[in-house]
């Protein structure tokens, strides 16, 4: 008798909600525990609760040594790097040498259990494997951009005061190398916090100067060490201790410093692999997010090594290293069941190559899943990659805070019908609300503020590092009872949750409240249209009216006002007059973070003519550039 998949999610996530210590409860006997839980949740600690608090365990235990005696010579890391034109492996065993070597180094620098440790680093093996160090060795760590600027690095030594930091002497950007080391440099000038000592991965494309007395060659010493067989032991931690500290971008000020614990943490992540992600252990998984965001610290580092999978890391993008069909190389020369990537980096490809015809060069046969998640996935572009590919495509809704999906499709629980703009339904332990001003829940299709009532799943933040007080303040205040997203949006009648887009880009249109994120979707339908952002822009009238930004697909001949005069009028079709659509502008790029999000607040602040600083994850500068030039010839 086969189970309806539906019924089957909605007994599971009712229990979640009904029982979530036996839920949870039975899912941490997935991990290996030196003292395992006697309690599962404790309501009377911390800001809402803490989960496991009496457990003890390993985190690179669970991702490692346990793996052993079962799969020690099954790959655990492939590196692909175009952009250097290698291709690194290394097994479980190679992989746990290697992370026992750099633990005992760090450990010889005087970094012991508790300590911070900040890694600047690029997408190379050595990022998994100090990550994997810190926290074989009770470390904390916090990875912070490679290759981001000096001031905002600055910053988050200051508040996370590492005895230790990780870097390289650069990065690799297609045609062009990031020197790490004076921006390094500069920001521990800048810096009343002082490092004891920094290591430095000296790569052949960029050598760089050490500073005598604070600077070691990473490579001497862990040759040093190999050669002095040293070795460091698992130091066993408390589940609550902290595995991590991941910055939020776009800070000013005090940076806001997202904890990860160590208990919940691996439970969530370990149960998600399969349950949501349909990976089972020994297969390739590939996620194409860097070690800078949340999304590569728990699906290129810890979800798929807790599982017994193979984690493809990738040193590249997805168009010019060297063609839109990078991705589909990857996917058929390592023989990649699932890839999980930004909407971005779809549309990036769809815009080179719109008939897909580098994907009919590859064997993708052994590949099933495509996971989107870091913002909304228009419809069009999913429409695109299901039409392409032949394979589901899932939206998927997570935070930097939360550390693993809040609303997705539950592959491995059997998957539930794809409704185009829905991230489909919340995750076991998420209890998603809307609510009005008040708090108040709205009925179903109605737009509101995105809340999760407390307390919030294993894995999410238990608060920010050092800062109780803004914790709550910005998370747990305005909605008493709920963590608050800052996301917008509406749950239909089928409990699908849509995200339309964080609540400052609900625009009010003389006093219609309108979603950005509709009206995108409109714009992106049109034939013509790769990608596109809708921001609201001052208006004496109205308030607020909104603009449209358009990259158009490679190729297209028609006139561009002709292009952008069918836009106002497809958004006065399909939503209506109310939306007062009028103006759409189109640029040959949008500007983007490093993870591909498109930085709308600077646009808007751009076209409104507010004053505005240059965002600190910005992957190309001279992109505002151009949006100022293409607004000025519109003003």
């Amino acid at each position: 008798m086969t189970v309806n998949p539906k019924a089957r999610y909605a007994e599971i996530h009712a229990r979640s909600l009904r029982d979530p210590e036996g839920f949870w409860g039975e899912a941490a006997r997935e991990i290996d525990w030196i003292e395992s839980p006697k309690k599962i949740f404790d309501k009377s600690m911390g800001l809402y609760g803490r989960w496991f608090p009496d457990g003890v365990l390993n985190t690179c235990y669970n991702a490692l040594d346990r793996h052993i005696a079962t799969r020690g010579n099954q790959l655990a890391l492939i590196h692909d790097s175009p952009l250097t034109n290698t291709i690194t492996k290394f097994t479980y065993a190679e992989l746990l040498d290697e992370v026992k070597t750099l633990g005992a180094v760090m450990q010889d620098l005087g970094v012991t259990k508790g300590d911070r440790v900040i890694l600047y680093m690029p997408m190379v093996p050595q990022a998994m494997i100090a990550m994997l160090a810190c926290a074989r060795i009770g470390a904390v760590h916090s990875v912070v951009f490679g290759g981001f600027a000096a001031k905002e690095l600055a910053t988050r030594i200051e508040d996370a005061q590492p005895k230790l930091i990780l870097s390289a002497s650069c990065g690799l950007e297609p045609g062009r190398i990031v020197k790490y080391k004076p921006l390094l440099d500069e920001a521990i000038n800048l810096s009343s916090a002082k490092p004891k000592a920094c290591m430095i991965l000296q790569r052949p494309q960029e050598k760089c100067d050490l500073v005598k007395g604070r600077d070691h060659d990473w490579s001497e010493l862990r040759e040093a060490a190999i050669k002095a067989k040293k070795s460091a032991d698992c130091v066993p931690v408390k589940a609550t201790d902290p595995l991590y500290i991941l910055y939020t971008s776009g800070t000013t000020g005090k940076p806001k410093g997202v904890v990860r614990d160590n208990g919940g943490h691996a439970v969530a992540l370990k149960w998600s692999m399969f349950n949501l992600y349909g990976v089972k252990p020994g297969e390739v998984w590939w996620c194409g997010s860097d070690i800078g965001w949340v999304v590569g610290h728990s699906y290129i580092i810890y979800g798929p090594l807790f599982h017994g999978a193979t984690s493809i890391m990738y040193e590249g993008k997805p168009v010019g290293t060297p063609d839109a069909g990078a991705f589909w190389r990857v996917i058929s020369e390592h023989k990649a069941v699932a890839l999980f990537t930004a909407p971005t980096a779809f549309r990036a490809i769809k815009k080179e190559d719109p008939q897909g015809n580098f994907i009919r060069k590859y064997d993708l046969s052994k590949f099933r899943t495509l996971f989107l998640a870091g913002e909304r996935a228009d419809p069009p572009t999913v429409e695109w990659a299901e039409q392409q590919l032949k394979v589901p495509v899932i939206d998927h809704w997570w935070q930097t805070e939360t550390g693993w999906c809040i609303a997705g499709n539950p592959v491995g629980v059997g998957m539930l019908p794809v409704k185009h703009g829905s991230p489909t339904v919340a995750m076991p332990g998420y209890d998603v609300q809307v609510v009005d001003e008040a708090a108040k829940p709205v009925p179903a299709g109605k737009m509101g503020s995105i809340v999760i009532r407390l307390p919030l799943p294993p894995a999410c933040l238990p608060t920010l590092w050092q800062q109780d007080e803004r914790c709550k303040e910005a998370y747990f205040n305005e909605f008493p009872g709920y963590y608050k997203t800052s996301d917008a949006g509406y749950i239909d009648e089928d409990g699908y949750v849509f995200v339309m887009g964080r609540t400052d880009d609900i625009i009010n249109v003389a006093g219609h409240r309108l979603s950005t994120g509709g009206m995108e979707e409109v714009l992106a339908s049109h034939p013509d249209v790769a990608e596109c952002a809708v921001l609201g822009i001052k208006d004496s009238v109205k308030g607020e009216v909104p603009c449209g930004f358009l990259v158009l697909k490679a190729g297209v001949t028609k006139p561009v006002p002709e292009v952008e005069k069918e836009i106002v009028a497809l958004v006065r079709e399909k939503i209506g007059p109310v939306a007062a659509f009028k103006l759409a502008i189109t640029v040959a790029r949008l500007p983007k973070t490093r993870s591909g999000k498109i930085l709308r607040g600077t646009i808007k602040k751009i076209v409104d003519g507010e004053p505005w600083t240059m965002p600190a994850t910005i992957e190309d500068p001279m992109v505002l550039e151009e949006i100022k030039t293409a607004v000025k010839s519109r003003a």
